[in-house]
């Protein structure tokens, strides 16, 4: 009878990068990847739609006043409520996570622009969202 070796060896290709604070696990181009929503980007858009909400329903009445109830800088505040003004498929994109590796939450608390269609052309050039 033949016995099993007790120690295996398995060598898996990939290398770590960090994404919304937390070490991921990238494998090498070409391989098979399962989407995974980023955790981050999803909280920071539930939060600019829900500060949107608020000051549409007048809950809030300035900015000002809504990220000391937020316990936040107010330039935060402003930057993450931008995200409440993405293209409705980007939206979608990150809500599936499919918003390509290139669309982190760094970048989309940069500048962009209000039109949908030059959204969607900056982020597909940042590498993602196509």
């Amino acid at each position: 009878m033949t016995r099993a070796p007790e120690t295996v060896t398995l060598h898996v290709p990939f290398r770590a990068a960090k994404r919304g604070g937390r070490k991921r696990m990238l494998l090498p181009e070409g391989a098979a990847q399962l989407r995974r929503a980023d955790d981050t980007l999803i909280k920071a858009l539930a939060r600019a739609f829900r500060w949107k909400r608020m000051l549409e329903a007048g809950e809030v009445m300035t900015l000002a006043e809504l990220a000391e109830r937020e316990k936040i800088a107010p330039s935060y505040l402003t930057r993450v409520l931008r995200l409440a003004f993405l293209a409705p498929d980007i939206v979608q994109a990150i809500l599936a996570g499919e918003q390509g590796s290139g669309v982190t939450l760094a970048r989309l608390l940069q500048p962009l622009p209000v039109e949908w269609d030059r959204q969607r052309a900056v982020l597909a050039a940042r590498g993602g969202a196509e």
